[in-house]
């Protein structure tokens, strides 16, 4: 122990002795030597899976964690003075508008006191930890130790768990620090090894209904969503890059190249793809070579070069630790390197009563930097419905409702998932055409959207199957012994159709921020002192937006379906034979990988982005405000029915051809049944009582399932679309010609 501090100490010396005029008009909030017999909890830092039935006991005092993380914070009136500063970067009527910060100026000028870092390094370094360095920003302090030192160290036992047959690491209780560091340290990032969940959902070519399937190729995108105009005005993204953070590598980059060449986009000569290793102040990331999410990365890198087909694509991943996640880490370096992208898409997530108050917050401070850098942040919103926490999307709800953490920040935004309703509508034909282009694509024009939902709780599913569009009898609500939800099992053994994969959590999230801080007092459920990220004002007074004080998501929406209900997903090349993949020339696309999920919706966002930067001939930082200051102009004090998606539908009039925003109401007209009108719309999942038979937001009035809902005794589905912005689709999805044009 004595040679690692001694060690420290030496670079510590070097590496830490500097402090600017600025810095010493920062207050230093740690003012009395550290007593470590003193100590306070950091609450909300436990997984919910660290618990006895899990534990197989301590793990060897001498397992090293690797690049844990410790995430300071500032003394309240100097954030107080970034966030002020962050939001004349967004006000047009500043001085300093879109005038970027660099690293410099954050450290010197909104960093905690030198005197600060160096007391807690050096705390660190007696506890033989070894210290590899302090982010630029002086907010993140990069370091590794043992079990041993860990616990000596944070008053916490790192044990081996066992979860659903996967081996995991994960501190038993919640890190203590000296009561004299509480004003300084927010917490440790993290001391597990559960992974997040990359957001993709497998998905077939044709409906489970027994409807045929209208698979997504480049050229669908561009017609559903008008991109066609841009790329004619020479708007492709060329001179912009797109940076994608993962986890993985690519399991042959040639499949960018296939991708490319067969779905129209080899002609964009401009373009071009690599993978890189990002490191900055601290050198925490080695390649991770491929792993079992090289099929997200895969279709990140394909489909953002979908969207900007000019644009230079950028994979940078980073090696997952027994304790770090690997994407973060490549974020992280990214945003806090010399030279910060201008666009960022992360396809990743978990809710936050299981990320944990310390993750959360370290999510925030990096894209708090990214939003102050210029850099614009797309995060997948997630693929649970508005059940955010279950790892399993092919179970029913048992946790309640929760958002994904990492895309609940509010210096990013939140992409969310749509489908298309033309099935649900019996209306396939005037959508697409029965044969595809060279290039494969077959849209005709804009199909109305409705949530995306693969669950027995879809309004959308219950209608067609009460309808009798396919052939079993009507059914009633999803809820209820004789609902949707409960007969599904019945209905498979006694029909052709197996409808069980409609009990699942399967669909794009959305939801209030709500624990963002604080902790559950029951395990992995929102609830005890969590709070959500407060609502930023560029969110609030749009209209649908609820006045609740919170963060909501998601922010924008696309397709996102896999296909598994309706029929539509999207391709892509993956020539992994793992699992079945593969991606050749010869049969194209026809045998090539199907999957939705708001994984595609992120990437092709930041691909929209680099149009709007090439237009704009220049980064536009946290893209939010904007969206939010278009979206109440288009939508007033009441909507705006000439934008709703649901004009879209065969007997509607059409969108008008000059709204920037498709709002994504859920109204529909099926065919035969005369001119009533069906409410489509909802992120509702099925749910169940687990956890010593407690309903969590679950109205089940009877039977074993219920149905996601803000009230357990009546039904308050969990949650409607409705006119303006909703929980279901956000602001609802894009005409990007006109975003681009209107920006």
């Amino acid at each position: 122990m004595k040679y690692r501090v001694v060690v420290f100490s030496l670079a510590l010396a070097a590496a830490f002795s500097f402090a600017t005029q600025a810095q010493a008009q920062v207050r230093a909030l740690v003012t009395q030597p550290i007593n470590d017999l003193d100590t306070v909890e950091l609450p909300g830092n436990v997984r919910p899976e660290a618990n006895a039935n899990n534990d197989r006991g301590p793990v060897a005092d001498t397992l090293v964690l690797e690049h844990m993380q410790l995430l300071l914070q500032r003394p309240p009136e100097t954030e107080a003075a970034l966030e002020s500063a962050i939001e004349r970067l967004y006000d047009k009527n500043s001085p300093d508008f879109h005038r970027w910060l660099d690293s410099k100026t954050l450290r010197d000028e909104y960093g905690p006191a030198q005197s600060d870092i160096d007391t807690v390094t050096t705390w660190l370094g007696t506890h033989g930890m070894i210290v590899h360095g302090v982010l630029t920003s002086g907010m993140i302090i990069d370091f590794s130790g043992d079990a041993a030192a860990v616990r000596e160290t944070f008053h916490t036992e790192i044990h081996n768990l066992e979860v659903q047959g996967e081996s995991r690491i994960a501190n038993m209780s919640n890190p203590r620090i000296p009561a004299n560091l509480a004003k300084l340290v927010n917490g440790v990032v993290s001391l597990n090894s559960f992974p997040a969940r990359h957001m993709l959902t497998t998905g077939k070519g044709a409906g489970g209904l027994g409807l045929p399937g209208y698979l997504l190729a480049p050229g669908d995108l561009w017609t559903i969503y008008n991109v066609n105009p841009l790329l004619k005005a020479g708007i492709t993204g060329k001179g912009q890059t797109v940076v994608l953070v993962e986890d993985s590598n690519l399991y042959n980059t040639a499949d960018w190249t296939t991708f490319r060449s067969k779905l129209g986009l080899s002609g964009y000569t401009s373009a071009s793809f690599k993978q890189t290793h990002p490191i900055s102040s601290v050198a925490n990331c080695t390649s991770p070579g491929v792993n079992g999410d090289s099929g997200e990365a895969t279709l990140d890198v394909e489909w953002a070069s979908a969207a900007a087909p000019n644009a230079a694509i950028v994979l940078a991943s980073c090696a997952q630790t027994n304790v770090a996640f690997g994407f973060f880490l490549a974020a992280e370096n990214l945003i806090d390197s010399t030279s910060p992208p201008a666009i960022l898409s992360m396809s990743y997530g978990e809710c936050e009563a299981f990320l944990g108050a310390s993750a959360n917050g370290a999510f925030n401070t990096v894209f708090q930097k990214g939003a102050a850098v210029g850099t614009s942040i797309y995060v997948s919103a997630g693929d649970q419905l508005s059940a955010g926490c279950p790892g399993d999307v092919s179970t029913a709800v048992s946790d309640g409702i929760g958002v994904n953490g990492m895309a609940s920040t509010p210096y990013a935004v939140a992409a969310g998932g749509t489908d298309f309703a033309d099935a649900a509508e019996n209306h396939q034909s005037e959508y697409w055409r029965a044969s595809n282009s060279s290039t494969y694509e077959s849209a005709i024009k804009y199909p109305a959207e409705i949530p995306w939902n693969n669950t027995c709780a879809s309004p959308a599913v219950g209608v067609v199957l009460e309808l009798g569009l396919v052939t079993i009898p009507p059914v009633p609500a999803a809820y209820g012994k004789d609902g949707v939800c409960n007969v599904l099992g019945i209905l498979g053994d006694d029909y052709s159709l197996d409808l069980s994969f409609l009990l699942s959590n399967s669909g794009g999230s959305g939801g209030p921020s709500a624990c963002a801080t604080g902790a559950p007092s029951v395990a992995g459920v929102v609830g005890g002192t969590c709070k959500g990220h407060p609502k930023p004002t560029w969110q609030e007074s749009l209209f649908g937006n609820p006045s609740d004080g919170v963060r909501d998501l998601p922010d924008v929406s696309l397709f996102a379906s896999s296909g598994n209900v309706w029929g539509h997903g999207y391709v892509y090349c993956y020539s992994n034979p793992s699992g079945g993949h593969t991606c050749t020339s010869k049969n194209a696309p026809y045998d090539w990988s199907v999957a939705g999920g708001t994984s595609f919706v992120a990437p092709i966002l930041a691909g929209v982005q680099a149009l709007i930067n090439q237009k704009k001939g220049a980064k536009q930082g946290n893209p939010n405000p904007v969206f939010y200051a278009l979206a109440k102009s288009e939508y007033g004090a009441s909507g705006n029915s000439a934008c709703n998606s649901s004009n879209a539908r065969p007997a509607g009039t059409g969108v008008k051809a000059s709204c920037i925003f498709n709002d994504v109401t859920g109204e529909f007209g099926i065919s035969g049944t005369g001119t009533e009108l069906y409410d489509l719309g909802s992120t509702a999942a099925p749910c169940m009582a687990t956890k010593s038979s407690k309903l969590y937001d679950c109205y089940r009035p009877s039977g074993t399932y219920g149905v996601l809902s803000t009230s357990n005794t009546s039904f308050k589905p969990a949650y409607p679309t409705t006119a303006g912005w909703d929980f279901a689709t956000g602001i609802g999805s894009i005409n990007i010609t006109n975003l681009v044009n209107g920006w």
